[in-house]
Parts: C-alpha cells; sequence; structure tokens
C-alpha cells in the first residue's frame, strides 16, 4: 500500500507528536480529539517544539509552514473516512481503544490499517472489535516521538506480514528504528522499563533517597537520559498506575505491583507535567522537587 494520509485519533501528549512526526514525514494527518480546543492546543505545541528546531538551524520558515500545513483537524471520527492509515492514541485504557476502534472500522474503508500506539494493551484483543484482525498491529511509539528513535511493533495473533510491512515502512518514511515483539503484556520495551520506574518509586517510599538522588543513581550511575521519577512525570502517573496494573494482571509477578506511593498521588490528582506538579514541581520557571 502507497500511504499518503494518516488519521491521527487522540491529540495528546503522544497523539500531537506522532502527528508532528508524521507530518514531517510528508504525510498528510488528520488529528482527532473530542473538543476543538485539545486540537487547536495541540497544533500550537507542535508549532512552538517546531519553531525551537528552526532556531537551531535543522529547518526554514518555509518547511515549518508546510510541515504545520499538512496537519489538518478533525472532530468527527467520520474524517476517518479516506485514512489509508489510522494511528490511535488515546488513554491507555482497553475499552477506550476498543470503542474508538469499533467506531472507525465501521467508517473506514477495508484496505485501512490499524495502528495502536499502546504501550502494554493486547493488539489481539483490541483487534476482536474489528472486521479486520489481520490489519491491526501495535506501533508504540516512544515519548517525546519527534525525538526518540524507536517504534516498537507488535505482532497480533492475527497480524499480517502485509500489515507488519506497512507499519515498519512508515517508520522508516518516519526516520525510525523499529524492534518486532510479540503480543504479550508490555511487549518488550514496557516489560524491561516499569519495573525500574516502580523501583524508583518504592526507594522513594521506603525513604532510600531523595528525589533528586534516585533520579541522579541513573542517569549518572546508569547513563540513562532521565531518572524513573523524571520519566514517570513525563509519562503521566495516571498512565503508569494503568500499564503497572495491566502488567501485574498478565504477568502475575510482584515486580509490577503498583507501588502505594504511586496510587496515593495518582489519587490526589499529582500526576506530573500534565498537572503540574508529581515528584518535581512544575509550577516556576524551573521544576524542583516537590517531596
Amino acid at each position: 500500500m502507497d500511504v499518503k494520509n494518516i488519521f491521527v485519533v487522540g491529540a495528546g501528549q503522544m497523539g500531537s507528536g506522532i502527528a508532528q512526526v508524521a507530518a514531517q514525514a510528508g504525510f498528510e494527518v488528520l488529528l482527532h480529539d473530542v473538543e476543538e480546543k485539545i486540537v487547536v492546543g495541540a497544533k500550537e505545541k507542535i508549532r512552538k517544539q517546531l519553531e525551537r528546531v528552526k532556531e537551531k538551524g535543522r529547518l526554514t520558515a518555509e518547511e515549518l509552514e508546510a510541515i504545520l500545513g499538512r496537519i489538518r483537524p478533525a472532530l468527527d471520527l467520520s474524517a476517518g473516512k479516506g485514512a489509508d492509515v489510522v494511528i490511535e492514541a488515546v488513554f491507555e485504557k482497553e475499552e477506550i481503544k476498543k470503542e474508538a476502534l469499533k467506531k472507525l472500522d465501521g467508517i473506514c474503508p477495508p484496505k485501512t490499517v490499524f495502528a495502536s500506539n499502546t504501550s502494554s494493551i493486547s493488539i489481539t484483543r483490541l483487534a476482536t472489535v474489528t472486521k479486520r484482525p489481520d490489519k491491526v498491529v501495535g506501533m508504540h511509539f516512544f515519548n517525546p516521538a519527534p525525538v526518540m528513535k524507536l517504534i516498537e511493533i507488535v505482532r497480533g495473533y492475527l497480524t499480517s506480514e502485509e500489515t507488519i510491512g506497512i507499519a515498519r515502512s512508515i517508520a522508516a518514511a518516519m526516520g525510525k528504528e523499529t524492534i518486532l515483539a510479540k503480543d504479550y503484556p508490555g511487549f518488550l520495551s514496557t516489560r524491561i522499563g516499569m519495573p525500574l520506574i516502580n523501583e524508583g518509586i518504592l526507594a522513594l517510599y521506603q525513604g532510600l533517597g531523595s528525589v533528586e538522588d534516585i533520579d541522579k543513581a541513573n542517569r549518572l550511575g546508569l547513563n540513562h537520559p532521565m531518572g524513573p521519577l523524571e520519566l514517570a512525570d513525563l509519562v503521566g502517573l495516571d498512565t503508569i498506575l494503568n500499564v503497572l496494573e495491566i502488567l501485574y494482571e498478565g504477568h502475575g509477578e510482584q515486580k509490577y505491583f503498583p507501588c502505594p506511593l504511586l496510587r496515593q498521588m495518582v489519587d490526589a490528582g499529582h500526576l506530573g507535567r500534565k498537572s503540574g506538579r508529581g515528584f518535581y514541581d512544575y509550577s516556576g520557571k524551573e521544576k524542583k522537587p516537590a517531596l
């Protein structure tokens, strides 16, 4: 299939990043969310990110406007009727994703490939709500999508080789590297990364070190670009909690049992960067430890 049009469903942190990457790769992009202000905000965020790239001399003003011109808002899922590929990036809850895919299955032509940005939910189960399970695939982008070089492609039980090839070709056009994972809770990257984040939170909960020292141990001692608490704030603590619950249910192993502190913070509405407070306080010009 010659992919030209990509319908990104969900204009949040991941969806907006995916839309930017797709438009930069030359694809025509429709960006959907339930409220116009969300899509408008996402496009403004994309503009600011591209402006920073332009300031570094890696993008001209004309190229910037051309990229933005390839991203159009879509407030109704019916806009997906002309899409070659749908990339679903709604909230990391199985029922929410299934609802979106079921609706899209009745809108999009049979040729349309459905790719889910899930980091943990079964592609095989998501595909069951469609009449095209062979055309449903996982395309797990990493945050922030414009910066991170990897896309984890996940093969569902009925995903065809042709669909895997289409996902790989889209990733290549975006300048990304790919890995191929089987459909098992957490796939490859999430089942490896989530215990690290959970351990970082547990170390803080047990009083073994400060927020800054726990993150510094990973940045400088393990050469990770971010510490586990910084990363949790970036991803969103509610998302981290949801994913850990999925992994714990799927694997039954204690290392995936969410730390009580994480659950308390989510209950309190301290979700990380998106709420202004998590393990760090983002209300000032510079972040500072909040715990």
